[in-house]
């Protein structure tokens, strides 16, 4: 790494240290905020003394950072439209991240400092869309292009229908636990397994399953959230050093290689699929950009787009051999030709094969570019799960007492815990970004009504209150702060 920041003007390191710290700080936050949410039940239900629970807690977030992948680090990046990730500049790459962190970290820490089970998630993404609007308005870019609106879209599904999920499987598999074992001593309270039975833990085998299913937890959280704050990482690597961290310098020859195989592959689609494509991409007779002095995606352009990256790309073996500029023009190609594959295959005049082969191909086309450094892996792994192991009385017991009427019982927490192992681990498979906190409190709530217990309306309110008002709060928040460092830097 320190080879890559040698040469650097001092302002400009100065400032990717403090950009760095801030993610670190936001992971951190992040950390503590949802800890609740993983060891809440087995806090709660006194299968596990708090002290060992957040301490595996964080070992286990630690673990999920390291083994996630990046899929959906890079789901968190492609938010922003194209056109500002190929065409950001150092100035404006440091006003980005710094408004959308200072946004999140804002909204992270007042919900957490009231106890509310806020989702980091949702504030996250909520700054990086304030951002993306922000930049539009200021650019005379029409909003409809100042984000990237398919992956939001997509993103917002995601988040708006896993809690509801959350709260009918959880449901459900507590029904099916009261019909299998309906006199079982999971079905009790902790309050009732010790004036009852004078038990402080539970039953061995609900004890198992809750210390399990807690870890599981911390281990997909770790996965999801993790990934969240190694994309923002990369966002600032490469929007203030893009010369260094624009490709992955540490590419084999073989996944150089790769990359221009599936560019010429993808040439080669497109010209199997000449008559369908003709009118959207203007095969033969390509529109070029009449944006001099700014590298604009156009889907017109694809073909020129195709031969210059090959013409860039011949002969290369190492991308260290390439000068920075170079660097920055593979990128541009890249993300622009992986843009358009990506609109193309939402195209409905391909059928379901050709889709499939051409999933295929923008994953080959974008090894290079949708990566992460070791170093920026193992800095999130530890800020998250060091971060857990703090400040996680305030939201264990809005979690454990507060959202029903009654206290949990062993079996809700069971419930709630592996419904919300399963929809997390779904949610990597597919690259996409969940809310931990809003599935288990959902899936809490959902047990609470399949017991009869009935829900406590001021928890649930301000719960869903945090949920309706996170995303418009960052994304003005983030907008705001956008708006007055652009101004400053003009």
């Amino acid at each position: 790494m320190i080879d890559l920041l040698s040469g650097l003007d001092a302002w400009v390191l100065i400032s990717l240290f403090f950009a760095l710290a801030f993610v670190l700080a936001f992971e951190f936050i992040n950390g503590f905020h949802d800890t609740a949410n993983a060891v809440a039940t087995v806090i709660y239900t006194k299968a596990m003394p708090p002290h060992l629970a957040v301490f595996f807690s964080g070992v286990f977030n630690f673990l999920g950072v390291l083994l996630g992948g990046v899929g959906v680090a890079y789901a968190i990046v492609h938010l922003l439209p194209v056109e500002l990730l190929v065409n950001v500049n150092t100035g404006h790459g440091l006003a980005m991240v710094f408004s959308l962190l200072a946004a999140a970290i804002t909204w992270n820490l007042g919900t957490w400092y009231f106890g509310i089970p806020a989702s980091s998630s949702h504030t996250l993404i909520g700054s990086i869309l304030g951002v993306g609007l922000a930049n539009a308005l200021i650019n005379g870019i029409p909003v409809s292009e100042g984000v990237n609106w398919q992956k939001a879209i997509e993103i917002g599904a995601s988040l708006v229908f896993s809690p509801l999920a959350g709260f009918i499987i959880a449901g459900l598999m507590l029904v099916g636990l009261k019909w299998w074992r309906p006199n079982s001593k999971m079905h009790k309270t902790p309050e009732e397994r010790r004036k009852l039975d004078d038990k402080k833990h539970p039953p061995f085998w609900n004890r198992l399953v809750l210390v399990i299913s807690a870890m599981t937890v911390s281990f997909v959280h770790g996965s999801n959230d993790g990934q969240k704050g190694i994309g923002l990482i990369m966002l600032v690597l490469i929007g203030i050093v893009p010369s260094a961290f624009v490709l992955d310098l540490n590419s084999s020859t073989y996944q150089i290689e790769r990359t221009r195989d599936a560019t010429l592959h993808l040439s080669q689609f497109y010209q199997r699929n000449h008559e369908s494509l003709n009118e959207y991409l203007a095969l033969g007779k390509s529109i070029k950009s009449d944006l001099p002095g700014k590298f604009s995606c156009n889907p017109q352009q694809t073909e020129p787009t195709i031969a210059a990256l090959l013409s860039s790309l011949k002969g290369v073996t190492d991308y260290h051999s390439m000068t920075s500029e170079q660097r920055i023009e593979i990128r541009r190609y890249l993300l622009c030709l992986d843009d358009t594959a990506k609109k193309v295959s939402k195209l409905p005049v391909l059928d379901a094969s050709e889709k499939a082969d051409l999933e295929k191909l923008r994953k080959d086309l974008t090894t290079t570019t949708e990566y992460a450094p070791f170093w920026v892996i193992l800095a999130v792994a530890l800020a998250l799960g060091l971060g857990t192991m703090v400040g996680w009385r305030r939201v264990v017991k809005t979690i454990g007492e507060k959202i029903g009427k009654q206290g949990m019982t062993y079996a809700q927490g069971m419930a709630a815990q592996i419904t919300t192992t399963i929809a997390i681990g779904l949610a990597n498979v597919f690259a996409l970004p969940v809310s931990t906190t809003h599935i288990l409190s959902s899936g809490v709530a959902g047990t609470m009504v399949a017991n009869k217990s009935g829900l406590q309306g001021n928890t649930i309110k301000t719960i869903l209150m945090a949920w309706v008002l996170t995303l418009p709060a960052t994304v003005g928040l983030s907008a705001a702060l956008f708006w007055l460092a652009s101004i400053a830097l003009n």
